[in-house]
């Protein structure tokens, strides 16, 4: 029998397969070439992009552009202070791995020959944590990320938009035996199994997905799927308003 028929009660009587209320505020800095502010629930992200017209060395006259990221959770961000990665001289495992999860999330939706030879440098810095960071950073980041593009567009250095889709994140877990979206910090740190899903509209990117304390069915598993798959739509949604135009249909 399958968990998620199990009742468990939510902090504000959400439903296991509701998000967290999500909110997309664009152009949040007065600086940058495309920022926002996202919200997943308690949890705060501000996204910005940034354009250099000059690649990494291995791509240096290859007429090919190139997206890369930077995460960081501020000091207060917790419950508890957070030490500065700079102060320490060196960033943890698990910040190189949720920017790099990042950086090729969006690169997987971008024609980067038609960005041409310049780079954008992308900054999500999560300003409070309550689980799901990664995930509200990749939605946020597309955002960012399409501002950018639209203002080299104006600008007329590149033809056309290069995102030939949306990218979207989002959290999933079984805890206490039932199957929940959009884990918070006190559900995802009791989580039996813990998943991410980076998605685009109709296809998925990437899958982070671990029995954290057992192993999970393939039943389990596509129920965890179907969840993100319903929420999908509703975050490409939030994205759209943010943006104000019709992207990635």
């Amino acid at each position: 029998m399958l968990s998620n028929t199990i009742f468990m009660k939510r902090q504000l009587g959400r439903a296991n397969d509701e998000l967290r209320t999500i909110a997309i505020v664009p152009n949040y800095y007065k600086h940058g070439d495309g920022s926002c502010f996202v919200k997943f629930g308690n949890t705060q992200v501000i996204c910005a992009a940034t354009i250099e017209e000059k690649v990494p060395i291995f791509l240096k006259n290859t007429r090919t552009g190139w997206i890369t990221a930077e995460y960081g959770m501020l000091p207060c961000s917790c419950s508890d202070r957070i030490d500065r990665e700079a102060a320490k001289g060196k960033q943890s495992g698990r910040t190189q791995e949720i920017q790099r999860l990042i950086g090729r999330s969006l690169r997987s939706v971008l024609d980067l020959e038609m960005l041409g030879e310049r780079q954008i440098k992308i900054d999500c810095d999560v300003i409070q944590a309550d689980g799901g960071t990664r995930t509200a950073s990749i939605t946020g980041a597309y955002v960012a990320l399409y501002l950018a593009c639209l203002k080299l567009l104006k600008k007329k250095k590149i033809d056309n938009i290069p995102i030939t889709r949306p990218v979207v994140a989002i959290s999933c877990g079984i805890v206490d035996r039932t199957i929940l979206l959009d884990l918070d910090y006190a559900e995802d740190s009791r989580a039996e199994v813990d998943a991410n899903f980076v998605m685009s509209d109709e296809k998925l990117i990437e899958i982070q997905l671990c029995g954290e304390q057992r192993p999970f069915s393939e039943d389990e598993f596509s129920h965890l799927l179907n969840y993100a798959k319903k929420a999908r739509a509703e975050l490409i949604e939030k994205q759209k308003a943010a943006l104000g135009i019709h992207i990635g249909m």
